[in-house]
């Protein structure tokens, strides 16, 4: 076993990182994060860390250069202070969608990002719902990518049986299976046509939905044009109700103005991206904690028990 467990926290999303600590018993380790006059970032790590076990929670959400920056920083600033082991707890990895090359001249983010927390001080990862499975790979180290189908379950099963799951595209049917699965539910598929980025056009609906509760399933809401086009589809198929369920509520441009005026009744949603005032502005968003399932993975990675018991 390392040294001593320490949980640190940037400024993306501090009242997880806090709701983590309670689960596990635990005080946050004090960090100093500050800019300068300029705006540069300014990192510093207030407690000894020598040979300790270290967590660092944050979240590469908006502002995510920011936020990615800061994260970098913490993680030079405790290798340089000899931390034992360091992980980053990344609950929403950004630039995830950027996982491959979609024109010639074009990056792979992804790929780039995990680089650059590696050379930062990285040695393993613990994320929610990755975009990509796949991105994985691009880490020569650890990575527990943890799901936070437990606590959305919990909440759907209150809604009966008849129900059914419905994958908004066909690269969320995997998902949408394995919900379907544990809620003993049939599962529909959205076929959409994407013109451009952030906008998307849902065409047609393979699967009975009629006189049922549609259960709208993906790992994120951006700006929700997939999601609410989902729900006007299967209203328009029969569906007797539409709930959106998903991981990350990234939320951007339209979303809360979209969510609230779509046929959905309740969008489900997690804490891995703080929605502060937005949720004010939207009575449908709910959101349920993850913090449970982080606290569980950091105390069996902290006592080299298995992580994979948490996997669904």
């Amino acid at each position: 076993m390392h040294g001593s467990l320490k949980i640190l926290t940037g400024t993306s999303n501090p009242v997880l990182a806090q709701a983590i600590c309670t689960h596990l018993g635990c005080q946050l380790t004090p960090v100093l994060c500050d800019t300068f006059s300029d705006g540069e970032i300014r990192i510093e790590i207030q407690d000894n860390v020598r040979g300790d076990d270290v967590f660092v929670v944050q979240s590469t959400c908006a502002p995510v250069n920011f936020n990615l920056i800061q994260l970098a920083l913490m993680l030079d600033a405790l290798k340089r202070a000899s931390a034992g082991r360091i992980t980053a707890v990344v609950p929403y990895y950004g630039y995830a969608r950027q996982d491959r090359k979609v024109s010639p001249r074009a990056p792979i983010s992804a790929k780039m990002i995990a680089d650059f927390l590696t050379t930062a001080g990285m040695q393993r990862l613990v994320t929610v719902d990755l975009h990509a499975g796949q991105i994985q790979g691009f880490f020569d180290m650890p990575v527990d990518n943890l799901f936070a189908q437990p606590v959305l379950l919990d909440y759907l099963r209150s809604y009966g049986s008849d129900v059914v799951v419905v994958s908004p595209d066909a690269g969320g049917v995997e998902r949408a299976r394995s919900y379907a699965k544990h809620l003993g539910a049939d599962l529909a598929i959205i076929d959409k046509r994407r013109d451009k980025p952030n906008q998307a056009q849902a065409m047609n609906v393979i699967g009975d939905v009629k006189n049922k509760v549609a259960f709208v399933l993906d790992d994120m809401i951006d700006t929700a044009g997939t999601m609410v086009a989902a729900s006007r589809v299967l209203l328009d198929k029969g569906a007797k109700e539409v709930v959106a369920a998903a991981t990350h509520p990234v939320l951007s441009g339209p979303a809360i103005e979209r969510i609230a005026d779509s046929p959905f009744t309740k969008v489900l949603v997690t804490d891995t991206v703080p929605l502060g005032d937005k949720l004010k502005a939207c009575p449908k968003i709910q959101v349920v904690s993850i913090a449970s399932i982080l606290a569980k993975a950091i105390h069996n990675i902290h006592t080299e028990s298995s992580v994979s018991v948490l996997f669904v």
